[in-house]
């Protein structure tokens, strides 16, 4: 984990520092900073029209009764959206409006749920169900049926 954080905080930002010096050469400063700035605005503007909408999508999954796992999700891949986008550079714009896409953000939601799920045993208990009366806590801190997962009571 360190090495990715590592590599997230420099490498990253050396790659970007890299292709604005690039662009920069190629389009002169004027553009590039223009480029900079339309990006950002741009991103802002459809990140707080998608999390309107994200956000809208889980409080109908609320108001429904069914747990919002996958519009959760989405909502705070629209709200990393809207941090890379303030951050300036060109990999972390790009990274920034995909996740800004519906269809996109809807894979990438379906694949983070299903990596969550594969490292998490997810029980939903209700007081008194199982007859033991034991009100929902947190992580119950076992060791899950498949081989080391968490297992978290909700």
């Amino acid at each position: 984990m360190l090495i990715r954080l590592l590599l997230l905080f420099t490498v990253v930002p050396l790659v970007e520092l890299w292709l604005l010096l690039r662009i920069g050469s190629l389009l002169g400063a004027a553009p590039t900073v223009g480029l900079v700035l339309a990006t950002g605005i741009a991103g802002a503007w459809l990140a707080r029209r998608e999390g309107t909408h994200a956000w809208r999508a889980v409080r109908e999954g609320i108001a429904a009764g069914r747990p919002p796992a996958r519009e959760l999700l989405e909502a705070l891949l629209v709200l990393l959206a809207g941090i890379v986008l303030v951050t300036p550079g060109v990999l972390t714009d790009a990274a920034g409006l995909a996740l800004l896409v519906r269809p996109a953000r809807r894979g990438i939601a379906a694949w983070l749920q299903r990596r969550i799920a594969a490292t998490l045993d997810v029980r939903i208990v209700r007081p008194g169900a199982d007859g033991g009366g034991d009100a929902p806590g947190g992580s119950s801190g076992e060791d899950g049926p498949a081989g080391g997962r968490r297992v978290i009571d909700l």
